[in-house]
């Protein structure tokens, strides 16, 4: 089962900032889940945290709100 990503707020339009933090939370949440084994393992924990929440700026705002909308989308047709 996938990860879920944040609920999606009542209103359809979102701040850039409201979608950064939901793309965060939801790249951390599927990162998470694929590197599990390696989690279990890693004694540098903190710092393959804080490269993961770097990688989120290498997607455009633009990018960030069309993954947010579509985990959102079909998490609700799930």
């Amino acid at each position: 089962m996938a990860p879920q990503p944040p609920s999606p707020s009542p209103t359809p339009e979102k701040s850039d900032k409201e979608v950064a933090a939901e793309f965060t939370s939801y790249y951390l949440q599927r990162a998470t889940k694929e590197f599990a084994e390696d989690l279990d393992k890693n004694d540098a924990l903190h710092v393959l945290i804080g490269a993961l929440q770097q990688g989120t700026a290498l997607f455009s705002p633009e990018e960030q709100r069309r993954i947010v909308t579509t985990a959102a989308s079909s998490t609700r047709g799930a």
